[in-house]
This record gives structure tokens, C-alpha cells and sequence, in this order.
């Protein structure tokens, strides 16, 4: 190699000993020869005079990361998932500038108007050229009407995957998604045109997506006309889902579950259903992974796939705005904490947020402990109502009802007149105007709204600055959606085949030990 010293054939420095192991389409052979122990590519190392090769770990290009399957089923080149982020912060520049990258990328419809949803497909499916992308359904109980939108326009635009989250049950919705796309192959098989890929955090959630729709609900379906009799019959033969994501200590929705223990549950129900009914599934792994060692660590378990999050918003492509990216590009692993959700903000739901340099999260709080003592606005105190007027909304909530009504006469007129004559239910709304609106002012970069920006972050975000440190891609403004997938996954692989070695009982200098991440991976 050019990079060994002359005269040289085994790299011992750790520079050299480093550019050994990121040569990932070659084998590594650890060797002894007279002068003492270094590191090459060559496989002809062991045929040489007086050498001893001590350890090897074979060729371990990104691409043979997690399952072959994953790969062939969405047509994409990596085992990597860039997951939805909602209110486009997973942006359609984002999503094309993956897909034509060949890695999948989930567009965050969630929490968009119909309108943005539209545009945001709209653009994807030009610009990506025909390449798989996938959009996110995500479950609101309190707002069906965007669900079933959101599927209608999937269907308008000819989306052949979907990332469900946040689902607690199967809903008509995501099961009418799911038939519409299956036909019989001329073998006999079925045929499935649109994925899904679920992404819980709970065993009981993913084995609902890992059996068939219900049959009560397909025969409703079937009933409405919204699907046919044929497609009802395929749809019982096939589980809901394809993929199943393990959802850990993510950013936004999450029950903060440990990783490890997580996906092991989720493979034995993988392993369970495959000895049992011979139904293929794939597990992929989400939240904390937002460096090459947790990525290998997920991989090195069994996970099929990996899949990111907090990491690719601050990144260039996402829809987060500059201040909001310089937020997250200081974070530490210790700089989040959970606050009430706007999208199930009466169910008790939290979302993990960034706490640094923004005071969202207690203020949050503050709503719900006033939602759970009281029945009504005219119910709270009135210095307690001043200060939320004057701190919190800085304004009179009266206003803040009449702008609540505006908005969801466009978006959701039903919630609206569920709230007529429920006092408690309109408090729920007006909390949930500040709750919605602080995720937008942070998207948008409202410079007098800062204090109250709801950023959704988990601890991989601090993980991946910590990596990136001293680096080219330290800056936000340097991280591109490519360049940081190509690094976790090259990283991954690196920290694999050291891994490998490590087993054999290699040391290897500390120099040398992880892949050093670079804006051309």
C-alpha cells in the first residue's frame, strides 16, 4: 500500500494501520514477520517466508451490512433508513437527495396540512426520478381526518412504501393502505405494492404488524367499498407489515426503551413468526443510533436494518431552520428531556425534546399540570392566567381560541364542534395552539420565540456531535444527508471488522481503532 513506509509491506504505524482497516473491499490479515507485528491487505501475506498471520477479517463493504432482503425489497443499495421527522423537517429536498443515493428516507408528512403534504409528494416523486422514498403515517387519534389523508394522497401519488409510527392499533386507515396494493402473482403468491414499514416500541404493537389485518375491519372495508372482496382475501395471508423498526430513546414519540433490550424482543418475535407461520420479517433498529459504534452495535445484534433520526436534522437538507441547527449541533448526550406531546397532549403522550436553550419543555409541563387540575379555562386561577398570557401565549386566550377555531375549521372542522360544549376539551385546544406553534417556530426560526423552540432530539444527537468533533462535518453547515449516511454506514463497517479482530485478541493503536469521518465517506 502507498500508505505504509518504504520498504515497508506491513503497516505499523497507526496512520498506516488505519487506512488498512478502511480498506473495506479488501481482507485484513494481522501478520508477524522478523521485525515484529503489523497489518496488511495482501492475502498473499500468508504464503510469505518467515510470516505467521495471527488474525484476518474478510472484505466488509457498507453494502453487506444488514439484510440482503431489506436491500432487494425497497430497491435501495444500504440497510439504512433515514426516518420521518415530522412537519418536513424530514424535508423533500432531504428524501430526493437520499433517494437518488439509493438509501430509503421517509418524507415527515406528519403534522402538515393536507396542502404541504400534496407539494411535498409532489416534489419527491419529480425529483427523485423514479427512486424508492418512502412518507410517514403516523397515528392521531385526535385528528383522524389527517390520517386518512394523508393515505389518500400516497395513493394520489403513487407512494409504494409507508412509515407508520405512533400506532397503538391497527386503524382502517393503515390497513385500507396496505390491501389496496396487493394483487395475486400468476405462482400463486401475493403480490404487495405497498410496504409498510412499522415503527413501535412496544412487543404487543409489533405483533399486531406482524399478523394479518383483521378480519372484522377488512370486511368493513370491504362493506364501505373502499377496497375489494379479492384484496380483502390477500390481505389475509400476509402480515401487515414488512419491516418492523425497534423504537428506542428516540427524539419526538418515544417510551425511552433501551435499544438492546428492545430489538432483542423484536428478533425473537421475528425468529417466533417465521418458525411458526414461515412469514419473512425484517427488524431494524431506531433511536441512539447516530454513530458508526451504535450502528455496528445494532448490526453486531442482528438488526436487518438501522434507521436515523435526530442526527439528520440538523443536517443541510433538513427543513429545520439555521438556529434551530446550531441548537442541535452543540447538544451533549445529556441535553434532552420529555415534554407534553401537541398530537395526543390529552392522552398524557410525551415527546423527547432538546432542553438546551429553550425553556419548551417546562413550559409544557406547566400546560398539562393545568389541564389535569381543571375542567375548564374560566377554572384557572386568574394570576396563574395572567402569567401563561403574558409569558407563555403573550396574548389574551380568548385570542388564542379564535385563532384555534380559524384553523381547525380549514384543517379539522370536527374538533371544533366536539369542543362546543366541552369546556375542558376547548382547553385542550387553545394549550395544544402553544404546543403545535412552538415546533413551527423553531422550523421557521421566529427570533423572539427562541425560549419557546420544541425541537425533537434524543441523546444520539450529542452522540453524533461528540463524533463529528474535529472533523470536517463538525460544522452543520458542512453536514450533508449523503455524507453523514455514508460515514455511520462505512463507520459501521470499520467497527465491525475491528471488532472481528479484537475477538482474535488484536490490540489495535488507539489511532487506528475508528473510521474518521470525512464529507466524501
Amino acid at each position: 500500500m502507498s500508505a505504509i513506509t518504504r520498504g515497508e509491506w506491513l503497516a505499523r504505524r497507526p496512520d498506516d494501520v488505519h487506512a488498512v482497516l478502511a480498506d473495506l473491499d479488501r481482507p485484513v490479515f494481522v501478520a508477524r514477520d522478523a521485525t515484529g507485528v503489523g497489518m496488511t491487505n495482501e492475502p498473499g501475506a500468508a504464503h510469505r517466508p518467515g510470516v505467521t498471520v495471527l488474525a484476518a477479517a474478510g472484505p466488509l463493504p457498507p453494502q453487506q451490512l444488514g439484510a440482503p432482503s431489506f436491500r432487494r425489497a425497497h430497491g435501495v443499495r444500504l440497510a439504512y433508513h433515514a426516518g420521518a421527522m415530522a412537519h418536513g423537517i424530514a424535508s423533500a429536498r432531504m428524501v430526493t437527495a437520499l433517494a437518488r443515493t439509493g438509501i430509503l428516507a421517509s418524507f415527515g408528512a406528519a403534522g402538515l396540512v393536507a396542502e404541504k403534504v400534496d407539494a411535498g409528494l409532489a416534489e419527491i416523486a419529480a425529483a427523485a426520478s423514479g427512486r424508492p422514498f418512502a412518507c410517514n403515517l403516523i397515528h392521531s387519534p385526535s385528528e383522524p381526518a389527517m390520517e386518512r389523508s394523508t393515505v389518500d394522497l400516497c395513493l394520489r401519488h403513487g407512494v409504494m412504501c409507508v412509515e407508520a409510527s405512533a400506532f397503538l392499533e391497527l386503524t382502517p386507515e393503515i390497513v385500507r393502505y396496505r390491501a389496496l396494493g396487493l394483487s395475486a402473482a400468476a405462482d400463486g403468491s401475493v403480490h404487495i405494492g405497498h410496504r409498510v414499514v412499522a415503527k413501535v416500541s412496544r412487543t404487543e404493537v409489533a405483533e399486531l404488524f406482524a399478523a394479518p389485518a383483521p378480519e372484522p375491519m377488512l370486511r368493513g372495508l370491504v362493506e364501505q367499498g373502499r377496497i375489494s372482496a379479492e384484496q380483502a382475501r390477500l390481505a389475509a395471508l400476509v402480515p401487515m407489515a414488512d419491516d418492523i423498526t425497534a423504537e428506542a430513546d428516540s427524539g419526538g414519540h418515544t417510551d425511552r426503551r433501551p435499544l438492546p433490550v428492545l430489538l432483542g424482543e423484536l428478533l425473537r418475535l421475528r425468529d417466533r413468526v417465521r418458525a411458526e407461520r414461515g412469514v419473512v420479517l425484517r427488524v431494524g433498529a431506531a433511536g441512539g443510533i447516530g454513530t458508526p459504534d451504535a450502528a455496528a452495535a445494532a448490526f453486531a445484534q442482528g438488526a436487518d436494518y438501522v434507521v436515523t433520526g435526530s442526527v439528520n436534522q440538523a443536517c443541510v437538507e433538513s427543513g429545520q431552520s439555521a438556529a434551530a441547527k446550531d441548537m442541535l449541533g452543540a447538544a451533549s448526550v445529556t441535553d434532552c428531556e420529555m415534554a407534553p406531546s401537541s398530537d395526543m397532549f390529552e392522552l398524557g403522550v410525551d415527546v423527547q425534546v432538546l432542553r438546551r436553550g429553550t425553556m419548551f419543555a417546562s413550559r409544557a409541563r406547566k400546560l398539562f399540570e393545568l389541564y389535569r387540575r381543571h375542567d375548564g379555562i374560566d377554572e384557572i386561577p386568574a394570576d396563574e392566567r395572567e402569567s401563561l398570557e403574558r409569558t407563555v401565549f403573550r396574548r389574551p386566550l380568548d385570542d388564542v381560541w379564535a385563532d384555534t377555531v380559524d384553523y381547525f375549521t380549514r384543517r379539522d372542522p370536527d374538533q371544533i364542534l366536539r369542543a362546543a360544549d366541552d369546556p375542558r376539551r376547548r382547553m385542550a385546544l387553545v394549550f395544544r395552539w402553544y404546543l403545535g406553534l412552538s415546533s413551527n417556530w423553531a422550523i421557521g426560526g421566529v427570533p423572539d420565540r427562541a425560549a419557546d423552540y420544541q425541537i425533537w432530539c434524543g441523546a444520539a444527537m450529542g452522540a453524533c456531535n461528540s463524533w463529528l468533533r474535529g472533523t470536517p462535518l463538525e460544522p452543520v453547515s458542512a453536514r450533508t444527508v449523503t455524507a453523514l449516511a455514508e460515514n455511520v454506514m462505512r463507520g459501521a463497517a470499520f467497527a465491525a471488522r475491528a471488532a472481528v479482530l479484537r475477538a482474535a485478541g488484536v490490540t489495535l493503536p488507539a489511532g487506528a481503532a475508528h473510521h474518521r469521518p470525512g464529507l466524501e465517506a
